[in-house]
C-alpha cells in the first residue's frame, strides 16, 4: 500500500469500525491494490476476516456466493468481515447480497462486508439496481507518480513511459517481460474477462480495435465519423460511443467530453480520447523507452497523455469534473470545473503550441476561469503531477 493510497485506507476502516453497517465498495482497475488494501483490515481490526475471489470459480449459480456469506456468518457469532472480490464475476450479485444483507439487518447480525471490483461501470450498475441505500464507494485510481516515484524510485520520464502498474514496476528492466506483463496480465485480462465475459458484446473484435484506437490517438479529439472511418465493421456512432463507456469502466480508455455550459451539447461533442494509464499507449506503440524518448511528436503526446491521465484517476470520488474545448481551430486541452470555478489547462511539452490562442480566447469567454500553463514556460510538469489537484481549481 502506498503512502498515497493511506487516507483512502483510513476512510475504510473508519467506516468499517462504525456500529452503522454500510457495504464498503472498493472500485478500481486491476492490478491497484484494492485486495492489499481489504486485507489490511486484519491488522488494524481485532475481527476475524473471510476473503474470497469470484476471479477464479467458474460460477453458473449463486451457490458459492451463498457459501462464502454463511462462512462468514458462522464467524464469532457473525461479528466478522466478509470480503468478496472481484464480486461483479457472479450473476445476479446485486439482488442477492441485498436479501443476505437485508437477512442479517433484520436478525442484527453484524456483519461487515467489503465488495471490491475492477469494472465500476458493470459494479455501479448493480449496486444502483439493488443496493440503494445500502453502500458506499470507495474509489481506487490508478497509481500516481508520487507513488511510483516514493516506492520505486522512478523520475519523471520513466513514468511517463512505464505509467502507473505498480505490479510491473519491476520488470522494467526487460522490456519484453514488461510489454508481456502488460498486454497479457493487465489488457487482455480486462479485456476478455472483465469486459466481454461479463457484458453483452456483440462485436468484440471491435472492442478491441476501438481500445486501439484510443491508445494511438490518446490526447486527440476524434470524432465518431472519424473512428467509423478508421475501423472495420464498426457499426454505428452508438455502438462505438457504448465500447468506449465500457473501455472507460474497466480502467483503460476514456472519452472526454467538450466543455459547455450546455450539457446536452457536452454530450454530443466529440470525444477526446485519453488512455488512463500510460503504460497502456506506450505497450501498444511498439516503441521502446529510448525510441519513445527520441520521437519528438509521440513523445509530446505521451506528454499530454500523462497529464490528462493524472487528471482523470485525480478527479476520481471528487465532485470535479474533466473537459476539454475546442472553437474551431483553437483548442485548450483540458478544462477543469467545480461548482462555478472552472480551471483552464495547457500543456506544452516543447514540440509544438508555441502560441496558445486557445487559452487566451477561453478566458474571454469565461473571465472568471484560471489558466494554466503546464510544461515549457509553465508550472514545471514534474510540480503539476507531484501537486494535488485541489491545488489547482
Amino acid at each position: 500500500m502506498s503512502k498515497k493510497q493511506r487516507p483512502i485506507f483510513k476512510t475504510l476502516l473508519e467506516r468499517v469500525k462504525e456500529p452503522r453497517r454500510f457495504m464498503q465498495v472498493l472500485l478500481g482497475p486491476r492490478q491497484v491494490g484494492k485486495t492489499t488494501m481489504a486485507l489490511a483490515l486484519k491488522e488494524h481490526l481485532n475481527l476475524p476476516i473471510h476473503y474470497a475471489s469470484a476471479d477464479t470459480v467458474g460460477i453458473e449459480d449463486l451457490s458459492w456466493l451463498l457459501t462464502q456469506w454463511e462462512t462468514a456468518r458462522s464467524l464469532n457469532q457473525g461479528s466478522a468481515i466478509l470480503i468478496i472480490d472481484e464480486v461483479q464475476k457472479i450473476p445476479q450479485w446485486s439482488s442477492f447480497i441485498k436479501k443476505l444483507w437485508d437477512e442479517d439487518t433484520k436478525d442484527a447480525l453484524p456483519l461487515k462486508v467489503v465488495l471490491l471490483g475492477s469494472s465500476p461501470w458493470l459494479v455501479q450498475k448493480g449496486l444502483s439496481e439493488s443496493l440503494a441505500g445500502r453502500f458506499e464507494i470507495l474509489p481506487v485510481p490508478h497509481w500516481s507518480y508520487q507513488e511510483m516515484r516514493e516506492n520505486f524510485g522512478w523520475d519523471l520520464s520513466q513514468y511517463t513511459y512505464f505509467g502507473g502498474y505498480p505490479g510491473a514496476a519491476p520488470l522494467i528492466t526487460d522490456l519484453n517481460r514488461w510489454l508481456n506483463y502488460i498486454n497479457d496480465s493487465l489488457i487482455e485480462t480486462t479485456l476478455s474477462r472483465d469486459i466481454l465475459l461479463m457484458t453483452q458484446v456483440n462485436k468484440p473484435i471491435l472492442l478491441r480495435r476501438m481500445f486501439q484506437l484510443g491508445c494511438k490517438y490518446s490526447s486527440q479529439i476524434l470524432s465518431y465519423q472519424k473512428m467509423l472511418g478508421q475501423l472495420d465493421d464498426a457499426g454505428n456512432t452508438t455502438t462505438l460511443a457504448h465500447y468506449l463507456e465500457l473501455l472507460s469502466g474497466a480502467g483503460l480508455v476514456t472519452g472526454l467530453d467538450k466543455f459547455s455550459v450546455d450539457s446536452a451539447r457536452r454530450k454530443n461533442s466529440s470525444p477526446k480520447l485519453q488512455v488512463v494509464n500510460t503504460a497502456l499507449m506506450s505497450a501498444q506503440s511498439g516503441k521502446t523507452f529510448s525510441e519513445a524518448k527520441n520521437d519528438t511528436p509521440f513523445w509530446g503526446r505521451l506528454t499530454e497523455s500523462v497529464v490528462g491521465a493524472h487528471l482523470v484517476n485525480a478527479i476520481r470520488g471528487t465532485q470535479i469534473e474533466l473537459f476539454y474545448w475546442r472553437d474551431h481551430q483553437e483548442e485548450v486541452d483540458f478544462i477543469l470545473k467545480q461548482g462555478s470555478s472552472i480551471t483552464a489547462i495547457e500543456v506544452k511539452s516543447g514540440s509544438r503550441k508555441e502560441f496558445l490562442p486557445g487559452l487566451s480566447s477561453f478566458c474571454k469567454l469565461y473571465p472568471s476561469t484560471r489558466p494554466l500553463l503546464v510544461g515549457q514556460g509553465g508550472i514545471d510538469i514534474e510540480t503539476f503531477l507531484l501537486r494535488s489537484i485541489h491545488d489547482w481549481i
